[in-house]
C-alpha cells in the first residue's frame, strides 16, 4: 500500500464523515493508474466520490472527470454520494457520471444515423430475433446436420443471452475466416444454431456493415469496442478528460475494458477504479478477476494498489466471519452487533417453515417487512419459501424473477391442467394466459411463425376454451423440399403432449393431484425434453428440481386435481393483489449484488444446493459472499439439521472462533471519540429513517447513524437520545 504524503494534505473535507487513513490515501494518491481491492460494504462509491471532491478542490474543471459505472442504478449512487459528501450540485451536474453504455452510445453518436432505434428492453428485441431466426433457416437449413432452430420465447431469451455473452467477451470478433461452422461453434463454447442466429442477428442490425440500425442492452460498448480494435478514429474525439473513474470493477468484460484503456492510456489522464474481487459472479458476461489480477498489471506495470477493508455496512461480527471466509482483511469500525443467527431444518418444507419463523421474528423486534430478504442460490428454492409466505399471509415480492406459478415450466403444467378441467378461464390474467400459450408451445417443441401465434393468443384471451385447439393445428415446420428442418424427437414430444391430453381429459377430477402431475411429467418427457429445449445442462437441472417441487407440494398438500388446481389460483391471486409497500423480498443471490438489506435469510445451505456440485468451487464461493454481506443487522443461516449435510461454507465462517475479537472490536469502537463536536446522535432504527430526516436530523456515512447539530431544539428527538 502507498501510505499519503503529510506534505500533500486534503484540500477536500467530506461532509457527514471522517475519512480513513486508508480512504485518505487514495484521496491523495498521485499515481496514474489506482486500483482498490475493497471488501463488500467498504464504502467503494464514497471514497471515490471524495477523489473526486479532492480534484475539484484542486481546480481540476468538472467537464474533465469521467466517472463509469456498470448499471444505471450504480450511475444513480454515484451522482447521490457526491452530494451526500459535500460537492455542490452544480458541480455535480458538470461531472460526467455515465454507464458505460451511456459513454459508449455518446461517441457513436457521431456515426450513429437518426432513425437508429434503441430497444432498452429484451422484449424489444424479439421481431429482430425472429427475422435472425428465419434467415439463418432459410440459409443454412438442409446445409447443416442436426440444425434446430427454434423460435419459442425460451429459445429467444436463451439466443439472447449468448449473443450478449459473445459481444461481452469480444468472442464475437474473433477471426474464424478458415473455419467450419461446428469448429467456430466449439471455440466460442456456444450451440451452433444460436452462433449462426447471433451472424444473422448482427447483420440485420449492423444493415450488413452499412451503419447499426438498432441496438439492444450492450449494442453500444460492443460495438464501440469493435470501433477501437478495428483502427477506427472514434477515440480521437473521447473527450479530455484528465480523471476517469470506474466502481464495481469486478464487474468489468473485455469489450468495457478495452473502451477503459482507451481512454485511460492518454498520456495526461489519471484513473482510478475499486472493485471487489470475491464479488466477481457475473462470468457469462465476461466479468472475472483477471482484470484486477491481472490485466491491468500487465498493461500500466507501475500501477498502484491500495485497500479498503473496513466495512461500513456491518458490525465486526459478520466482517470477521466474511475475513475467515474469505481470508482476508476485513474490518468494521462500526459499534454494533450484526447478529448471525442459525436455524435447522430436516426436509424443505421446514426449511420454508424456519425461513417464515426468522421474517416473523424480525416483525415481533420491531423491524418492518421491506428490511427483509429471502435470498436463494437458485430460482426453484422459492416455491416452498412462497408457499408458506402465503399460508402465513405474509406479502412477498420477487421483481427479479418470477414468481414459481410464472415459470415456463409451472406454466406448462398449468395449460394442461387447464385444458384436463376445461376450465383456462380460472386463470384471470390475460398476461399470464399469453405466457401459458408460450410455455405450452416451447415444452410441446411445436414451431409457430410470430404472426400465427399472436392470432391464436387474441383468440383465447377471448375465448379461452380454445386453448386445447393449439394442438390440432399443423404448425410451422418446413419439410426437406422446402429446404428446411424437421426434427424427430420434437415431433414424438408433440405426440407425447397430445396423447397425455387425452388421457388428462379422461380422468376423475378427484383423482389425487399428485397422481396425476407425476404421471404427466412422465408421459411428456418433461426431463428429456428440458434437456433440449434448454442450451446449459445447469438450467435444465433447475427446471426439473422446479418441476420436483411442484410434485411434492401436491403430494404434501393431500388435494385432489380440482382442489390442487382451485388452490393454484387462488395462490396466484394472493400474489397478485395489491401489495403493501413494506413486503418481504424473495430474490437470487446473483441479483443482489450491489444491493443492502437490514436482515438477510440465506435458506437451503446444504452440500447439493448451495455450493451448487455442478458449478465452479470460486464461483460458488463468490455467490455465497455476496448473499452473506448484503446483510446490515441480521443474518439468518438456514441448513439441514444433519451436520453432515450442511454446506461447508457455514464452518468456513468459523462462528465461535471469531466471535471473541468480534466482541473487543465492538468495545473498541463503542470507546472511540464520539464523533465531530457538536453533534447528538440518535438511536434511530432503519425503518425510522424517514421521520428523523423530516425532523431534520442528517446522516453520518462512515457511522451509519442519525445525528442532529448542537444548538438544535432536542425535544423533538426525545425518544432517540441515548439514556
Amino acid at each position: 500500500m502507498n501510505a499519503p504524503d503529510s506534505s500533500n494534505p486534503p484540500r477536500f473535507t467530506p461532509q457527514g464523515l471522517i475519512p480513513t487513513p486508508e480512504q485518505t490515501a487514495i484521496q491523495l494518491s498521485q499515481s496514474k493508474i489506482v486500483l482498490v481491492d475493497a471488501n463488500a460494504g467498504a464504502a467503494k462509491t464514497t471514497t471515490l466520490a471524495i477523489r473526486i471532491g479532492e480534484a475539484l478542490a484542486r481546480k481540476l474543471p468538472p467537464e474533465q472527470i469521467l466517472a463509469l459505472t456498470f448499471t444505471p442504478e450504480a450511475r444513480d449512487v454515484m451522482r447521490q454520494r457526491l452530494i451526500d459528501v459535500g460537492v455542490p450540485q452544480a458541480l455535480v451536474a458538470r461531472v460526467a457520471v455515465l454507464t458505460f453504455e451511456d459513454f459508449a452510445a455518446r461517441q457513436l453518436d457521431a456515426i450513429d444515423g437518426d432513425n437508429l432505434r434503441l430497444c432498452a428492453e429484451a422484449r424489444q428485441l424479439k421481431q429482430y430475433a425472429l427475422a435472425a431466426v428465419d434467415r439463418a433457416g432459410d440459409r443454412y437449413a438442409g446445409r447443416v446436420d442436426g440444425l434446430e432452430l427454434h423460435t419459442h420465447s425460451i429459445a429467444l431469451s436463451q439466443f439472447l443471452d449468448v449473443q450478449l455473452g459473445l459481444k461481452a467477451t469480444m468472442a464475437l470478433a474473433t477471426d474464424v475466416e478458415y473455419m467450419g461452422l461446428d469448429e467456430i461453434a466449439e471455440l466460442l463454447g456456444v450451440p451452433l444454431s444460436d452462433y449462426l442466429t447471433t451472424v444473422e442477428y448482427e447483420t440485420l442490425r449492423l444493415d450488413g456493415g452499412a451503419g447499426a440500425v438498432f441496438r439492444g442492452p450492450f449494442d453500444a460498448t460492443y460495438d464501440l469496442a469493435c470501433n477501437l480494435d478495428a483502427g477506427g478514429r472514434l477515440a480521437e474525439r473521447f473527450p479530455d478528460y484528465r480523471l476517469v473513474l470506474c466502481d464495481e470493477l469486478h464487474d468489468l468484460n473485455e469489450a468495457a475494458f478495452r473502451i477503459l484503456d482507451a481512454l485511460i492510456g492518454r498520456p495526461q489522464c489519471f484513473f482510478v477504479g475499486a472493485g471487489d474481487k470475491d464479488q466477481v459472479i457475473h462470468a457469462k458476461l465476461g466479468a472475472s478477476e483477471e482484470y484486477l489480477n491481472r490485466r491491468f498489471a500487465e498493461r500500466y506495470p507501475k500501477l498502484a494498489r491500495y485497500p479498503l477493508t473496513y466495512s461500513y455496512r456491518h458490525g465486526p461480527h459478520l466482517a470477521y466471519a466474511m475475513a475467515e471466509f474469505k481470508h482476508k482483511a476485513v474490518e468494521s469500525s462500526l459499534p454494533t452487533h450484526t447478529q448471525i443467527r442459525q436455524a435447522h431444518y430436516a426436509t424443505p418444507a421446514e426449511c420454508a417453515q424456519q425461513a417464515v419463523a426468522a421474517v416473523r421474528q424480525w416483525k415481533a423486534d420491531g423491524h418492518a417487512y421491506d428490511g427483509c430478504a429471502i435470498l436463494i442460490r437458485d430460482r426453484h428454492q422459492s416455491m416452498v419459501i412462497e408457499n408458506a409466505l402465503i399460508e402465513a399471509d405474509i406479502d412477498y415480492r420477487t421483481p427479479a424473477m418470477a414468481g414459481y406459478l410464472q415459470r415456463d415450466e409451472i406454466l406448462f403444467l398449468r395449460g394442461m391442467l387447464a385444458i384436463a378441467l376445461k376450465d383456462f378461464a380460472a386463470v384471470k390474467s390475460e398476461q399470464v394466459r399469453g405466457a401459458i400459450v408460450d410455455a405450452m408451445t416451447a415444452f410441446s417443441e411445436m414451431k409457430f411463425s410470430t404472426r400465427r401465434l399472436d392470432n391464436f393468443k387474441a383468440q383465447i384471451l377471448k375465448d379461452p376454451a380454445l386453448l386445447g385447439e393449439l394442438f390440432l393445428i399443423e404448425d410451422d415446420r418446413r419439410d426437406g423440399d422446402d429446404g428446411g428442418y424437421r426434427d424427430v424427437a420434437s415431433q414424438a414430444t408433440k405426440r407425447a403432449v397430445i396423447d397425455a391430453i387425452a388421457w388428462l381429459t379422461a380422468l376423475d377430477p378427484a383423482t389425487p393431484a399428485a397422481a396425476v402431475l407425476t404421471e404427466l411429467c412422465e408421459r411428456v418427457k418433461l426431463v428429456a425434453t428440458a434437456r433440449r429445449i434448454f442450451v446449459r445442462p445447469y438450467d435444465a437441472g433447475v427446471v426439473n428440481k422446479s418441476v420436483a417441487g411442484l410434485l411434492e407440494s401436491a403430494a404434501a398438500s393431500g388435494q385432489s386435481l380440482r382442489d390442487f388446481w382451485s388452490a393454484m389460483n387462488a395462490r396466484e391471486a394472493f400474489i397478485r393483489r395489491k401489495r403493501e409497500r413494506k413486503a418481504v423480498l424473495i430474490e437470487c443471490v446473483a441479483n443482489a449484488k450491489g444491493k443492502e438489506f437490514e436482515h438477510v435469510i440465506l435458506p437451503f445451505l446444504q452440500d447439493d444446493e448451495f455450493p451448487n456440485p455442478t458449478q465452479p468451487r470460486r464461483d460458488e464461493e463468490n455467490l455465497f459472499y455476496v448473499g452473506a454481506t448484503r446483510a446490515r443487522a441480521r443474518l439468518t443461516l438456514l441448513s439441514p439439521a444433519d451436520p453432515a449435510r450442511r454446506s461447508a461454507f457455514i464452518a468456513a465462517m468459523r462462528l465461535q472462533q471469531s466471535a471473541p475479537a468480534a466482541d473487543a472490536a465492538i468495545a473498541r469502537n463503542e470507546a472511540k471519540p464520539a464523533a465531530p463536536s457538536g453533534r447528538q446522535y440518535l438511536t434511530a432504527s432503519f425503518h425510522e429513517k424517514d421521520e428523523v430526516k423530516a425532523l431534520g436530523a442528517q446522516f453520518d456515512i462512515a457511522r451509519r447513524a442519525w445525528y442532529v447539530e448542537s444548538g438544535r431544539d432536542m425535544s423533538p428527538f426525545s425518544r432517540w437520545l441515548k439514556k
